[in-house]
């Protein structure tokens, strides 16, 4: 109650009257059963009248009314937020009413996106402190995103591959199919059969015995910093056999097993056999090879459409990180980001690309900073500054500029026709109903001055489902437009689902791989980006930054004029 009444804003009074109550009660020794049958629950100190009656009714009932209606007026998922080390009810209350932060995933992405540094009572110390709290709670949940576990399966397999025992090793499982969340990290090694005992203790002794999950001869758990890990050791000659099964969802490999079958073949993580006999692959690719079947990427080898069209030769050539050759979606610090203009050129510049598009907040996005007409007009001269001093890479003038209730785009005429491109998002009212939402997204797509539609459902993975919105109707309104409709790299977002990428990939129109960067170190999510376009299928041809800088100008000018 106390909690509750001080999220509310209640009178302090109140608040610290439940307060000293509650800690008399957890201090009080003798038994409180008896003293509310007698009626002495007021001689406890702290406890008046009315928080007596209040034990009654839920000693006897199992609620209290006010309590009951107290936690129904904030979302179930506010309360996660009072788990996170230093975060009481006074700044939680703060995160809800001026950044509407719900719940522990939208907690960490305002973090990622500096939008505490700058809140009364927190600061950047702050916003370290409550991303580490965050990290320790998470490890606790047992999902994690992509990039965290792909960090720590990173570190064992460098680790690993060093031992003298192990002459080959590879994450395999969901993470070598680099799925959005991740509950585990699969290894397969091989070693000879001597040494499978020795490979299988040193991997158990990484931990302590308390974090030992189980130990075999053949497979063994552990739970490294957080995440279970399950390796198993195999014999040379089954490892490619066991690295493409234990890599394969269950979907996929029902259905290669299914297809083997048919073909005389018994296929299994010990190998593919003819009768008794062993045939021979090197490579995952030989396997699917003997079973007439082009190469399947890990990426695609989930249980859909990917058998079918290996047989028919009708693969998709799917696109590859260095098809890249430039980005939009990048923050700086004249709106929410931690570095400056020139940084962030800087190191886009060092990373090959030849075109950049600068899109800090709109206005509206006050809790981002987001910038007012002065503003726009300092960074486009910056701008043309720091262009003179990096030649060899185009910056383009953008905004990500907020979708209003209404469809309309933060900005008047006249300040939105002086930018290169406009990414318009919805920031805001994401409970609109589905015909709302959906028509206020299509209103900015046939605006004349938005270029692409960004993070098109809004979801936060492990934090928020996305807003309800026809999502086809928004991709067929996009094509038909000439808009193009990000593909999120941020590894919060994802967004658009690859899964939606995937089944209208044959009709959707040009999707942007934006890393939605912050930093310099935000840059790189285009990598998880790329991953997430592999396994919707999507080929160069589909991606809008694969085109030259002067098919880029000349699109853009196209489309302002």
């Amino acid at each position: 109650m106390a909690t509750l009444l001080e999220l509310k804003g209640a009178n302090p009074f109140k608040v610290r009257a439940y307060q000293n109550a509650a800690r008399s009660l957890m201090t009080h020794d003798d038994d409180l059963e008896l003293a509310l049958e007698k009626g002495q629950l007021t001689k406890i100190k702290g406890v008046g009248p009315g928080i007596a009656k209040d034990i009654q009714d839920f000693f006897h009932t199992g609620e209290m009314l006010e309590l009951k209606t107290l936690r129904e007026s904030f979302p179930s998922t506010l309360f996660e937020l009072l788990e996170v080390p230093g975060l009481g009810p006074k700044k939680v209350k703060k995160l809800f009413d001026e950044l509407q932060i719900e719940s522990l995933g939208e907690l960490e992405y305002a973090c990622h996106e500096n939008r505490l540094v700058k809140l009364d009572g927190f600061g950047s110390k702050t916003q370290e402190k409550i991303l580490k709290g965050i990290a320790l709670l998470k490890q606790r949940r047992n999902t994690f995103l992509y990039p965290e576990a792909f960090e720590q399966a990173h570190v064992l397999l460098q680790q690993m591959s060093k031992w003298k025992e192990i002459k080959q090793i590879e994450i395999a499982g969901s993470l070598r199919r680099r799925k959005e969340t991740i509950h585990d990290i699969d290894l397969v090694c091989s070693a000879d059969q001597e040494n499978a005992e020795v490979v299988m203790r040193r991997f158990v002794n990484l931990v302590s015995p308390n974090d030992v999950i189980s130990h075999g001869t053949t497979k063994s758990s552990i739970s490294y910093r957080g995440i279970q890990v399950d390796l198993r050791v195999v014999k040379e000659s089954e490892y490619i056999f066991a690295l493409h099964h234990f890599t394969g969802s269950k979907e996929h490999n029902t259905l290669l097993r299914g297809l083997a079958k048919k073909q005389g073949y018994i296929l299994n993580e010990y190998g593919l056999f003819k009768g008794e006999s062993l045939v021979k692959c090197q490579t995952e690719a030989n396997i699917y090879e003997q079973l007439k079947l082009d190469y399947i990427p890990p990426e695609l080898r989930e249980g859909l459409s990917e058998i079918e069209m290996s047989k028919d030769h009708q693969l998709p050539n799917i696109i590859t990180l260095e098809d890249i050759r430039g980005i939009f979606h990048v923050h700086t610090n004249y709106s929410d980001g931690k570095n400056t203009l020139e940084e962030m050129v800087r190191a886009a510049s060092e990373r090959g690309y030849t075109y950049i598009g600068i899109s800090d907040h709109s206005q509206s996005a006050f809790y981002a900073h987001g910038l007012k007409e002065k503003d726009i007009d300092a960074q486009f001269i910056e701008i043309d500054r720091v262009q003179k001093q990096f030649p060899k890479i185009r910056i383009f003038k953008g905004i990500e500029s907020d979708i209003l209730s209404d469809g309309n785009l933060d900005y008047p005429k006249h300040v939105l026709k002086r930018f290169d491109f406009v990414i318009g998002s919805v920031h805001s009212r994401f409970k609109m109903s589905q015909e709302e939402m959906t028509k206020r997204c299509v209103r900015a797509l046939e605006n004349p001055f938005c270029t692409i539609l960004g993070h098109p459902t809004g979801r936060l993975l492990l934090a928020r489902d996305g807003f309800q919105i026809d999502v086809q109707r928004i991709l067929d309104v996009a094509k038909k437009e000439g808009k193009i409709v990000e593909l999120n790299a941020n590894p919060h977002r994802l967004d658009l689902d690859w899964r939606i990428l995937y089944t209208n990939r044959n009709d959707c129109p040009y999707i942007s791989i934006n890393p939605d960067a912050h930093d310099v170190e935000g840059l790189s999510h285009v990598t998880m980006g790329v991953s997430m376009a592999r396994k919707g299928g999507l080929t160069k041809d589909h991606v809008f930054n694969t085109k030259t800088t002067k098919e880029i100008e000349t699109y853009f000018a196209r489309q302002r004029a």
